[in-house]
């Protein structure tokens, strides 16, 4: 008889200091259940993508409940964590008999009055099903610790940042949890915490000197039976857990799995002076005088405000709309209001604007412009970049502005802008513009790496800067996260 496995996916990732709530109408515009996650889902490399291709490949049924995420954006409603905990108890009370379950959170969902939303969640799933088999598949930037895994039986996190391995990480979680099932012994489960906080704009998984830690950990599954998840943590979301942290999952016992976990938190933790200065971090000024004195020679700049939470900072285009630098384009740009503007006036027209930098004083204000109606309308379109690679994209109502040299996708939706899509979806190309202003952290790199004439990492006043000290953490303890921090290990 075929295992049942159920599949529930309730995922965000929250920058505490976002004034917005993400209610659980914003949470429910994306969700999918049943039927349409399955063929929604189907072929894509997403963690429910993976998930059904080994349930499939290896005759055991996916039992689809919902998925629902939202990328990064601010704190959780407490209502929405309410609501999908429990969804999930009763979809698995419905779609009973069940052999198993996996549950895809993210790591750093926050919201007013939970210590850990997902600790909430397992544990809401673990007191309803107590001997229920749960695997838990978690993002990179998670912040965990053994609490927040106490309820489960299986765990493992993306490997990658740029996370271009969702799908694998879904076929992690469900190859481990079927063979829990058919062996009928539950493997050691260990989570180590170093101590460090990184800012997000460090923990691309390809710098030095993480990249030679990850490559250890590749390096001890092939010696031994184990599953090993390296994580930067997410600095951004404030808790007691926030930071860097390792998950084993070890098939010789828990000792095992305590070991290499403790092994490998220690080498983070030896290594964070260096992980946290990996690549330099330029001004503003600095940024553009660089452009100017080195144009780009027929492949773009990349110019990465990395510290924009919300998709809306304004610091870095108010500069590049006094500059010549040539052509120059901003992707994805979250207004909803200058976007339903633009749609009002209509393609041709030119339109005084309010653009962006509306969600925090931090953003930066709006720009005050007379902008050029491109095009107007509603916009969706399907991942074709390897991040996320076939999901559905929708950006609500969008406009195509013109601003001098500059040229800005104007968008209602938050969507994260780090591979060709933005421009295909216009007819354009990167390749048509000397310069692009990203707003991501390390999504962009398997894109951009190969196609950029260079990238500058730019620091502004915002939400996510690259020195933690800013950031005014209420919960976690100061003392021994900061990586320069000499307190013992």
């Amino acid at each position: 008889m075929a295992f049942r496995i159920a599949f529930a996916g309730f995922n965000l990732e929250s920058v505490t200091a976002v004034p917005q709530i993400v209610e659980l109408a914003e949470f429910e515009r994306v969700c999918v259940r049943g039927a349409e996650l399955t063929e929604r889902f189907r072929g894509t490399n997403t963690v429910p993508g993976g998930c059904l291709k080994i349930c499939e490949a290896e005759a055991a049924e996916f039992v689809p409940l919902f998925h629902t995420l939202l990328g990064a954006l601010g704190p959780t409603a407490v209502e929405a964590v309410a609501h999908y905990t429990g969804e999930i108890a009763e979809g698995l009370r419905k779609n009973g008999p069940l052999d198993g379950a996996i549950l895809f959170l993210h790591g750093a969902c926050w919201a007013p009055g939970y210590a850990d939303v997902e600790r909430h969640v397992i544990d809401a799933v673990r007191a309803a099903f107590p001997a229920l088999p749960i695997a838990v598949a978690l993002d990179y930037h998670g912040n965990i610790d053994r609490e927040t895994l106490r309820g489960a039986d299986i765990a493992v996190a993306y490997r990658h940042s740029p996370h271009i391995d969702m799908g694998e990480t879904g076929e992690r979680a469900t190859r481990a949890l079927l063979r829990f099932l058919r062996e009928g012994r539950r493997p050691g489960l260990a989570v180590a915490r170093p101590d460090v906080v990184i800012p997000s704009i460090m923990s691309a998984t390809a710098l030095a000197p993480l990249a030679s830690i990850i490559a250890e950990a590749r390096a001890a599954e092939q010696d031994g039976d184990c599953d090993i998840s390296i994580m930067a943590g997410f600095s951004y979301a404030d808790s007691a857990n926030t930071g860097m942290s390792v998950i084993c999952l070890d098939w010789d016992g828990q000792e095992a799995a305590e070991a290499k976990a403790q092994a490998f938190s220690g080498r983070l933790r030896s290594a964070r002076k260096a992980i946290a200065n990996a690549i330099p971090i330029l001004s503003v000024e600095d940024a553009l005088a660089d452009i100017e004195r080195s144009p780009a020679t027929g492949r773009p700049i990349v110019l990465l405000e990395h510290a924009d939470r919300m998709n809306d900072s304004t610091h870095l285009l108010r500069a590049l709309l006094g500059r010549d630098v040539g052509r120059v384009n901003v992707p994805f740009l979250l207004d909803p209001e200058t976007a339903a503007q633009a749609n009002a006036a209509g393609e041709g027209a030119e339109i005084p604007v309010a653009l962006a930098g509306k969600t925090a004083p931090e953003t930066g204000g709006p720009v005050e412009a007379v902008a050029r109606v491109l095009w107007s309308g509603p916009k969706s379109f399907n991942v074709s970049g390897r991040y996320q690679r076939g999901s559905f994209v929708d950006l609500g109502l969008t406009a195509l502005l013109q601003i001098g040299a500059v040229r800005i996708s104007v968008v209602s939706h938050f969507a994260f802008a780090v591979d060709g899509d933005p421009f295909f979806i216009f007819g354009e190309r990167p390749e048509d513009y000397d310069v692009i202003l990203l707003r991501s952290k390390t999504h962009f790199r398997d894109y951009y790496e190969p196609l950029a004439d260079r990238i500058l990492v730019v620091d502004t006043p915002d939400l996510g800067p690259a020195n933690v000290r800013l950031i005014p953490y209420r919960q976690l303890d100061t003392a021994r996260a900061y990586p320069w921090s000499d307190a013992p290990a």
